[in-house]
């Protein structure tokens, strides 16, 4: 998938704007399926939840490999692209930074549930933890540094730690509904934050 179909920037030439829309149409349709009912979830579900043709999937993702990297891709895009939107929106960078690790907890449900095929043999799959690190831990560190410019948070806080710290309080939540992965969560934000005055 070219980046300005990850990104949801402009088609380049030859792309028409309906297609590109359709495929993200498409993508987001396959991970509420995917959250769901797991990824080996019949086509034709994905394709009544976007309102399309099975065909129509098919013809933008020719294997369920292709489907399932392209929809891990659509979602670190946008997670990636939600950090400067939220910070430029929030009241406060802390509450960006809580809004921002509410989204990356969503999208952690969605990865937990790719975690059997990405653990695959396909080759497609083998680069896709380190794509999420390196495109995510950028936008981690900015809201991470503004919340401590801002001295709500204090310094020295590891974007990588924390998200992983994050990940690791999200694994088995679904499984289990005594856990609250996001009550975990929540204490290890407030755990972070620098008192008021």
């Amino acid at each position: 998938m070219v980046a300005a179909e990850r990104s949801g920037q402009a088609p380049g030439p030859g792309r028409r704007a309906d297609a590109v829309r359709n495929q993200q149409k498409l993508l987001a349709a396959a991970a509420k399926v995917f959250v769901a009912s797991g990824v080996d979830a019949p086509i034709r579900e994905i394709a009544a939840e976007a309102g399309v043709g099975i065909g129509t999937i098919y013809r933008h993702f020719p294997t369920r490999a292709d489907l399932v990297t392209a929809v891990y891709h659509h979602q670190v895009e946008a997670l990636a692209e939600a950090g400067p939107a939220l910070l430029a929106d929030a009241d406060t960078p802390f509450a960006a930074l809580r809004r921002w690790i509410d989204q990356f907890v969503d999208f952690l449900v969605t990865k937990h549930g790719l975690a059997d095929a990405m653990r695959s043999d396909d080759t497609r799959f083998a680069a896709l933890h380190t794509y999420f690190v390196d495109r995510l831990q950028p936008v981690a560190t900015h809201l991470l540094d503004a919340a401590a410019a801002a001295g709500e948070i204090g310094p020295g806080i590891r974007p990588y730690e924390l998200m992983r710290g994050i990940g690791n309080l999200c694994v088995g939540g679904t499984d289990d509904p005594r856990y609250d992965p996001r009550r975990l969560i929540d204490l290890l934000l407030q755990g972070v934050r620098q008192p008021r005055p």
